[in-house]
């Protein structure tokens, strides 16, 4: 007793470093808003600065500027969409208005020309000064100079809007064809001398990219003698601007040549009242006073009927040679006469459509604006050639524009297939830009996707029936197996759909086309698109190690690998899911050398162009994505310390499991537990799952609200272990894979004592949801399931739209994730025996469903099938339906109230928790709006 005694004294007196720290507190749901992300870092050209975004999950940023070395130059509240100039003398960004002042107009119910308005800021690097400019609606700055241009608004009164039509055609298309742009005051200042010049009633702008010329379009206002309306050029150098294009109308499309010598846009100056508006494309050399008429609507060489188009993109080749644009039908003349109560609204679905009706009109904006590349040539008499129809209407430019030859691409007359194959069939084609002729790359029509060289020498594309890449050579019109001499699949080796596997990709060309990065599984390979020669870039050390290679180049706006670079190579390993970076030069035939390997997670590096300096963020499982610098990723520097608050709560770690599944497979996934786990207690258990997500177990997991998945962080800094099964699929067998691995993975924790094996909770969102449906019915292990968003029925889904798109639904469940394998038809079994629907009088798992009746994925009366049955069959179950939410929860509000509402439901079920009032009562809708249910009731735990 004495010797204790003596003990208990001792530990009293302990040194303040090893007394006990008081308990941290778990995460709450007040926590989500003040949780920070470092977001927009960009470095200067010299890679002297970078500067980054620290923003709250909601409330106002900050815009940090910082010398490579770390020293604050300048932090700027609110600062947002920031750039450095290209002289890295300085910085120009927008400033955001006070949340809590956009917050009161809101409530205010302010009309958007009220609302808070944005600033522009300034910052001189070299003497650290800030310059605001108020009210400022957009901004762009040069490319290759210190010249920025930015519209400043005024709050307007607006006249009364006319009463929108209901027919959604006429509506769109009033919209598009005859909105214009609100005017402002365009200022243009030349930040080397400070020169600034402003313009009034300026509608639309552009800067060239050498910023020696700003052009701009005038709609001066009515009775105003002082502003002549037209398109106008400031030169830096002259006095005042030259009036290019004089009359009212609408002016876009603005583009300078590289050299900023050339100017085009297109222009339609009919009367406001014309019935149709067609385009006319206009040009100036800044030689002549005005701008002339490149190509008007009748035009020789224009298809009878068609006109330029005022939506095609105008831009010149680099050579400044050629001027592409895009041509298209006139406008349809609106009618007038029609009295919109007095026709009918429908819409027709015929068999022999392209796309079924929905899908159209999903596309309808697009459509209306669809336009078909055009070449005219304004030094060579104004050659015109048409490149694409209404047959071939879907085309890739080279970045070398100079290049003879663009890729275009077709499925027209091949598209109907899309209802159940998910893609359609393509042939591609070079179309010269100098005779509009049509060089056939595959006379048969093929699942590929094509894509054209930087420099515009080949055509290169991966075929899903073979397997392999091929290139197609522009000179010698010679196709080139590029990969079937290679020994090794580039094809998805984990494809376990029913859909041809699908390509690794392609990583990057070398400079001039000399060569091409593919992937396989684990490797690169360095391949000559001419011969097909090739050679494993990374020497096999991907395979060999179960290392995943992949690169992305680190230079803004590199287009091609030069010769003598250096390539840092990011990898992560198969089974440590381990991160981390190898380096080799393009040229060298040595093994990539291993730089850096960690259990961490990497962003891709972003390059000085001028400099050896790398920006990136890292991460792990308890520390944020914080920004780094550094020029060998071995020493670097810490930019950026967010979320310090987080030491002050319970926070959790991760590990990675094995086990085998009852077939013998060799399962993995991520298990997370409390930071204060003790193995001597009991945890109870939530499985999170939807496919495949071991390989995301190093990536920082804020406590954010949920869009509808697990909140991962909430969950095990609450006490909660969170397992995370990856699942392999057997075609036909959607439902039984997910038993196979989910059960079998929740049975072996199940083993450890720290598993409360009799409170294990499932959760998934859309096919995790559908996953959670499906288990239920298999077993009863589960004392509580939350499932968002789940198909129960698939042979009433089956034939169903996806309304977010308007595509149908019968590709998911033949060829894609649903993984059926055949029609319903074919194999009506197989659906049946998927579907959840018919074994619901076997549940016995209390279960939420989250089904919302704005949903474009998952047709939301699946939730309500399930719901509807489950209640007829006396199954403890509720429905939560966001009203006018889609398929994941948008709206922060809606994320808040079911993060709280599922936390809630756990707590109740797996650890004994009094319930809440919407759980056991309800809530009644003529309480809707006043009473959420969200206050727990009181003697009513398990």
């Amino acid at each position: 007793m004495r010797k204790l005694l003596l003990l208990f004294a001792g530990l009293a007196y302990l040194p303040p470093a090893l007394a006990q720290q008081p308990a941290k507190k778990p995460l709450d749901h007040t926590v989500y808003d003040r949780w920070e992300s470092v977001t927009s870092q960009k470095i200067s050209n010299n890679g002297k600065y970078v500067l980054y975004q620290v923003k709250p999950q909601q409330g106002d940023g900050t815009l940090y500027i910082k010398t490579s070395g770390n020293r604050t130059v300048g932090q700027v509240a609110r600062g947002d969409s920031a750039l450095f100039t290209a002289d890295s003398r300085f910085v120009v960004f927008a400033i955001k208005p006070l949340f809590k002042d956009v917050r009161q107009a809101k409530i205010k119910k302010k009309k958007p020309e009220e609302m808070p308005k944005d600033s522009l800021g300034v910052f001189a690097l070299e003497t650290g000064k800030l310059t605001r400019y108020a009210n400022v609606k957009s901004f762009q700055l040069a490319e290759k100079a210190s010249v920025v241009a930015f519209l400043t608004m005024q709050a307007q009164v607006k006249e009364a809007a006319k009463k929108a039509p209901t027919d959604t055609l006429k509506k769109i298309t009033d919209n598009l064809l005859n909105a214009k742009k609100e005017a402002g005051t365009l200022s243009v200042l030349n930040l080397q001398n400070g020169a600034l010049r402003e313009f009034a009633a300026v509608t639309d702008y552009q800067v060239s990219k050498l910023g020696n010329r700003t052009a701009f379009a005038v709609s001066a206002p009515k009775n105003n003698k002082t502003v002549q309306s037209g398109l106008f050029v400031y030169d830096l150098g002259a006095a005042t601007p030259k009036r290019m294009s004089a009359g009212k109308g609408v002016y876009k499309n603005l583009a300078f040549d590289d050299a900023g010598k050339q100017l085009a846009f297109t222009a339609e100056k009919h009367p406001e009242k014309a019935l149709a508006k067609p385009f006319t494309l206009y040009y100036a050399n800044f030689l002549a006073d005005s701008a002339t008429a490149l190509l008007q609507p009748g035009a020789k060489g224009l298809k009878a009927g068609w006109s330029p188009s005022g939506f095609g993109k105008v831009l010149f080749s680099k050579n400044g040679d050629k001027l592409f644009f895009g041509t298209a039908p006139d406008p349809i003349p609106q009618d007038t006469t029609l009295v919109d109560f007095e026709h009918a609204k429908l819409d027709i679905w015929n068999y022999k459509d392209d796309y079924l009706q929905p899908m159209q009109l999903k596309n309808l904006k697009k459509d209306l604006q669809r336009n078909y590349l055009a070449v005219i040539y304004p030094k060579r008499g104004n050659q015109f050639v048409q490149l694409e129809d209404e047959y071939l209407r879907d085309s890739y430019m080279a970045d070398n524009t100079n290049a003879e030859y663009v890729l275009a691409v077709t499925d027209t007359a091949k598209r109907i297939s899309m209802q159940w194959q998910g893609s359609t069939l393509k042939q591609a084609f070079l179309v010269s830009t100098l005779t509009g002729n049509r060089i056939a790359i595959n006379p048969k029509a093929a699942k590929s996707r094509f894509q054209i060289s930087p420099n515009g020498d080949y055509a290169v594309w991966y075929d899903h029936a073979t397997q392999n890449w091929f290139s197609f050579a522009v000179a010698t019109r010679k196709t080139t197996n590029l990969t079937g001499k290679t020994g090794v699949s580039f094809a998805d080796e984990e494809n376990d759909s029913p859909t041809d596997p699908e390509a690794y990709g392609l990583a990057a060309w070398a400079k001039n086309d000399a060569a091409v990065l593919l992937y396989d599984r684990y490797d690169m390979w360095k391949v000559d698109p001419k011969t097909g020669t090739a050679t494993n870039f990374t020497n096999g050390l991907g395979r060999k190690n179960k290392l995943r290679f992949r690169y992305r180049m680190p230079v803004e706006e590199q287009k091609f690998i030069e010769p003598n670079e250096t390539l840092w190579l990011q990898v992560q390993h198969d089974d440590s899911k381990e991160w981390g970076f190898y380096k080799k030069a393009l040229a060298s035939t040595k093994a990539p050398e291993l730089v850096v390997m960690a259990p961490m997670g990497y962003s891709a590096l972003l390059q000085a162009k001028d400099a050896k300096n790398l920006v990136y963020t890292k991460s792990g499982v308890s520390q944020p994505a914080d920004v780094y610098v550094s020029t060998d990723l071995k020493k670097e520097t810490k930019l950026s310390a967010i979320n310090a608050q987080q030491q002050d709560y319970n926070w959790f770690t991760a590990e990675l499991v094995h086990w085998t599944t009852p077939k013998g497979y060799k399962a993995t996934g991520v298990l997370y537990k409390p930071e204060d786990f003790d193995p001597n207690k009991k945890y109870p258990m939530v499985a999170y799952f939807y496919e495949k997500v071991s390989e995301g177990i190093y990536r920082y997991q804020a406590p954010a609200p949920t869009p509808s998945r697990l909140d991962i962080a909430m969950f095990a800094s609450n006490g909660y272990l969170v397992f995370t099964p990856d699942i392999s699929y057997t075609i036909g067998e959607p439902g039984p894979s997910a038993v196979e691995f989910i059960n079998s993975g929740v049975e072996a924790l199940k083993k450890n004592n720290w598993v409360d094996g009799a409170h294990i909770g499932i959760q998934g969102q859309s096919w995790g949801g559908y996953q959670v449906a499906y288990l239920i019915t298999q077993t009863n292990m589960y004392a509580a399931a939350w499932a968002g968003a789940p198909v129960v029925n698939m042979t009433s889904a089956y034939g169903g739209i996806r309304w977010e798109s308007g595509q149908s639904r019968q590709f998911q469940y033949e060829r894609t994730q649903s993984r059926i394998g055949g029609t319903l038809w074919e194999k009506p079994e197989l659906y049946i025996r998927n579907s959840p629907l018919f074994a619901l009088p076997k549940v016995q798992t209390p279960v939420v469903i989250m089904s919302n009746d704005a949903d474009g994925a998952v047709p939301w009366y699946q939730g309500i099938e399930m719901f509807t049955d489950l209640r007829r069959l006396g199954k403890p179950v509720w429905l939560l339906q966001y009203n006018g939410e889609a398929h994941n929860l948008v709206k922060r509000e809606n994320r808040k109230d079911i993060s709280i509402r599922e936390l809630q439901f756990f707590d109740h079920y797996l650890k004994g928790a009094p319930a809440p009032v919407w759980l056991e009562k309800g809530v009644p809708a003529v309480e809707k709006g006043r009473n959420w249910g969200l206050d727990l009731s009181k003697g009513n735990g398990m």
